[in-house]
C-alpha cells in the first residue's frame, strides 16, 4: 500500500512537472548566426540576381505610378484593398530568390477615427514549398520614423531609400521570419507616395494602419492566405508604438484578427520622458522628427509658429527626408534652442493633450500576449527611451490581464565593445522570434 501510494504520488509529480514545463514560455534568447544566416537566407542569396541598371534607377527615382491614390467615395470599409501590384523583393541592386511580394493600398482609419484614410505596404512571402493558405503572418512595423516621402517600407523593399537605417534592421528578423514559413506584411504608415509630411509617430493611426494591412494581406486572392490565419504583430522602436497601439486596439477595432502576440522592442511608452531625456543627446534629431511626425495628426500643435528661424530651416528639411542622414545630423542640440520661447518642447502647453493621446498603456487592454524587450538601464548612447518606462508598461498590461513577458536587454557599452553580435540582435528584437513562434497554436 505504502509503496503504491508512493508511486502514485511521484507519477503525480512528474506529471505536473511536464506539464508545468509544457506551459512554460520560451524564454527570449540571442539566437545563433546559423539561426539569423539560415537555410532560406543561404538559398535566397544562392539564387538572386542582379537588378538591372534601369530597374536599379526606377527604384531611385521614386515615382512609381502604383501610389497614385483613386477617387474614393467615402463608404470604404477599413481594410479595403484599393489596388494591389506583385513586384520584385530589391536590396542595394539585389533581387533575393524564394520571395513572393506584393505592393498594397489599402484603407485605413486615422488617429482620431477619420475614414476612409490611406496607406500603402508590402507584403512578403517565402517561397518555400508549402501551401500559403497554411501559413503564419507576421505583422512588422519596422523603426521607420521617416517623416519625409518615399521613404518607407513598400519603396525600401524594391531598391528605394537604400541608406535608410529602419531597412538595415530589419534583415535579421526578417530572414529568420522567412525562414520559418511566415508571411510578413509591413505597412508604410501612410501612403508613401504622398509628399506632404508622414504622420508616423501618431500611436493610434499606426495602430489602425497596422490592423487594417493584417485585414488586407489576408485578403488578397493572389496571395491565398487563410482568411483566419494566426497574426502575431512585431514592432521596434518607432514600430513598437504602432504595434503596441494594435494591441490595444485591436479586441475593439479588428476583433475578428487572431492577434495571438505582440512583441515590443525599445519603444516610446511616454513621449515626454522620452523628449526630456533624450533632448541634446545623440538622439536629437529623433526627438525633433518625433514633433514633426505628431504634428499632421495634431495641426493644432502649430509648430512652424514656435520654432525660431533655426528650427523652421531644421523643420522643412526633415518633413521632407528619410531617417538617414538626417535624423543623426543633429546630435547633442538641446530642444529648447530651436523654439522662440526657449524652453524644451515638453513643457509647452499646446503639445500636452497630445503627449497624453499617445501614453501607452491606457487606450485599452491587449488580448494577445506581449513581449516588452527594452534595455534594462540607461547606459549606452542608444538608451533613448527611460528604462523604467517599459517595467511601467509592463505593469500597466498587467494590471489589465495581459499576459506580459519582459525580457530586459542589455544595451550597455560594455556589451558593445565585447559582444556586438549579441548586443545588435537584441537591439533589432532576433531574440524574440522563437518566442513568437512558440505562441502558435
Amino acid at each position: 500500500m505504502r509503496r503504491s501510494l508512493t508511486v502514485g504520488l511521484v507519477a503525480a509529480a512528474l506529471s505536473w512537472s511536464a506539464a508545468t514545463a509544457a506551459a512554460e514560455p520560451v524564454p527570449p534568447r540571442t539566437p545563433s548566426p546559423d539561426q539569423v544566416l539560415n537555410g532560406f537566407v543561404i538559398g535566397a542569396l544562392d539564387g538572386a540576381t542582379a537588378a538591372s541598371p534601369q530597374e536599379n534607377f526606377q527604384a531611385l527615382m521614386a515615382d512609381d505610378p502604383f501610389y497614385q491614390e483613386p477617387p474614393l467615395t467615402g463608404a470604404e470599409r477599413p481594410g479595403t484593398i484599393l489596388k494591389s501590384k506583385q513586384v520584385d523583393v530589391m536590396f542595394l541592386g539585389v533581387k533575393p530568390a524564394n520571395l513572393e511580394a506584393y505592393k498594397l493600398m489599402y484603407v485605413t482609419t486615422g488617429n482620431a477615427g477619420q475614414s476612409p484614410v490611406i496607406s500603402t505596404g508590402i507584403l512578403m512571402i517565402p517561397q518555400d514549398g508549402r501551401s500559403n493558405s497554411d501559413r503564419k503572418l507576421i505583422a512588422y512595423q519596422e523603426a521607420n520614423d521617416s517623416v519625409g516621402w518615399s521613404c518607407h517600407p513598400s519603396t525600401q523593399w524594391t531598391g528605394g531609400a537604400p541608406l535608410d537605417g529602419s531597412s538595415w534592421s530589419a534583415l535579421g528578423p526578417l530572414a529568420m521570419m522567412f525562414d520559418k514559413g511566415y508571411a510578413v506584411m509591413i505597412s508604410d504608415v501612410g501612403n508613401d507616395g504622398d509628399r506632404r509630411p508622414h504622420g508616423v509617430f501618431a500611436g493610434k493611426f499606426g495602430g489602425h494602419a497596422l490592423l487594417d494591412g493584417v485585414r488586407a494581406a489576408l485578403g488578397l486572392p493572389e496571395a491565398g492566405l487563410d482568411p483566419r490565419a494566426q497574426v502575431a504583430a512585431f514592432g521596434v522602436a518607432g514600430g513598437g508604438v504602432g504595434a503596441a497601439f494594435a494591441a490595444e486596439l485591436q479586441p475593439t477595432y479588428a476583433p475578428e484578427i487572431d492577434l495571438t502576440s505582440t512583441m515590443l522592442e525599445g519603444m516610446v511608452v511616454d513621449q515626454r520622458n522620452f523628449l526630456r531625456s533624450a533632448s541634446g543627446s545623440v538622439g536629437s534629431g529623433f526627438v525633433f522628427a518625433t514633433l514633426l511626425g505628431l504634428e499632421p495628426w495634431y495641426p493644432e500643435m502649430r509648430l512652424d509658429d514656435k520654432l525660431n528661424p533655426a528650427g523652421q530651416a531644421i523643420a522643412n528639411a526633415f518633413r521632407t527626408q528619410c531617417q538617414v542622414p538626417a535624423y543623426f545630423g543633429l546630435p547633442f542640440v538641446p530642444m529648447n534652442a530651436l523654439f522662440d520661447s526657449g524652453r524644451n518642447p515638453v513643457d509647452e502647453p499646446d503639445f500636452q493633450h497630445v503627449f497624453d493621446d499617445n501614453l501607452l498603456g491606457v487606450s485599452g487592454t491587449p488580448r494577445s500576449k506581449v513581449l516588452i524587450a527594452s534595455c534594462v538601464a540607461d547606459d549606452s548612447p542608444m538608451s533613448l527611451v527611460p528604462a523604467q518606462d517599459a517595467r511601467d508598461l509592463a505593469q500597466r498590461y498587467r494590471a489589465g490581464g495581459t499576459d506580459v513577458t519582459y525580457q530586459p536587454t542589455d544595451c550597455s557599452m560594455p556589451r558593445f565593445i565585447t559582444d556586438p553580435y549579441g548586443w545588435g540582435t537584441d537591439l533589432f528584437g532576433m531574440q524574440t522570434i522563437d518566442w513568437i513562434d512558440a505562441n502558435f497554436h
